[in-house]
């Protein structure tokens, strides 16, 4: 799950990198207005938190611009301000949930769980490869009746092969859609992840439905072999 936070305040950014990031979201960070808006045109995200105070563009007028462009990325806004004409103002110009500072942390991860589900109801499908189950909205694996415990990087890796089975997904493409742009180390760091997905989803049961493709990418069976 990839989030871009608009927000000047450097402290609190650093905070909800550090806390989304150990929830399994992969974060973009940007300090104004007209930053937020080219990185929001430059990428896709499954939501944006956006606060309303920002230099260069408030995030009311960078709501009102992604929105008349097209932009439905499900929008989360955060303000010192309190009062319901300020929170009509946000949800007037496209916002899709508001929250008021200071704000619960656990509230916060629930309301962009929320957004997102409801943006990508496509998405929220159980899916079956043979006796291996994943339930995309729960974030919940199975197999053979069993419920196997994954971490949210994990999950995020493994539905997004599910996403294309049988088609190979490159280091690369695992590496843009789970960590975030601020990510410094190599592609390495991939095998790591699916080395203990395989363990969890794989070997227990006597399958190998991750498979390894030549040039450093993976693939999972649609029969889940």
């Amino acid at each position: 799950m990839r989030v871009l936070l608009m927000d000047d305040d450097t402290r609190l950014v650093e905070l909800l990198r550090q806390g989304l990031r150990s929830q399994g979201f992969a974060v973009d960070t940007a300090n104004d207005g007209l930053d937020g808006l080219a990185k929001a045109a430059a990428d896709t995200y499954d939501v944006i938190i956006l606060d309303v105070m920002m230099p260069g563009l408030n995030g009311y007028k960078v709501c009102a611009h992604l929105r008349s462009s097209g932009d439905n990325t499900p929008i989360l806004m955060l303000t010192a301000k309190d009062g319901e004409y300020d929170e009509a103002e946000g949800l007037d110009t496209g916002a899709d949930d508001y929250l008021t500072k200071p704000f619960s942390f656990v509230v916060l991860t629930a309301r962009l769980h929320a957004l997102i589900r409801r943006a990508r109801p496509e998405r929220q499908i159980v899916r079956h490869f043979g006796d291996l189950e994943i339930d995309t909205a729960a974030r919940r694996c199975r197999r053979a009746d069993t419920d196997i415990a994954l971490t949210p990087r994990e999950f995020d890796i493994l539905a997004l092969l599910a996403a294309t089975p049988d088609v190979a997904v490159s280091k690369a493409d695992v590496l843009e859609q789970v960590w975030d742009s601020a990510y410094e180390g190599g592609p390495n760091i991939v095998e790591v992840y699916v080395s203990a997905l395989r363990r969890k989803i794989d070997r227990p049961f006597g399958r190998a439905s991750i498979e390894t493709v030549p040039g450093g990418a993976y693939r999972l069976r649609s029969d889940g072999a």
